[in-house]
């Protein structure tokens, strides 16, 4: 088993989650709305998005999340308009 720099461990291609990572809570704290694999492993969602140069939908508002627009431009217009959420 080879570890990772990050909170998970490869191995033999698949993915471990260390036992740090509260996958239901999150879950219940988590608004996005798209279905993907890494729903509830912020660790994960936040990787995933930053090397897409985004915004994971955790810092977007309920309606704003929906539209699937997590650019960062988008994001700093959004909290501009509305303020912190």
């Amino acid at each position: 088993m080879k570890k990772s720099s990050k909170n998970w461990f490869h191995k033999n291609g698949g993915l471990i989650i260390l036992p740090e990572c509260k996958i239901e809570v999150n879950k219940k704290n988590c608004n996005c709305t798209y279905p993907c694999d890494k729903k509830g492993m912020c660790c994960l969602c936040l990787s995933y998005h930053r090397n897409l140069g985004e915004v994971p939908a955790c810092f977007f508002p309920d309606d704003v999340e929906r539209t699937y627009d997590r650019s960062v431009e988008n994001f700093i217009k959004i909290y501009k308009e509305r303020g912190g959420f």
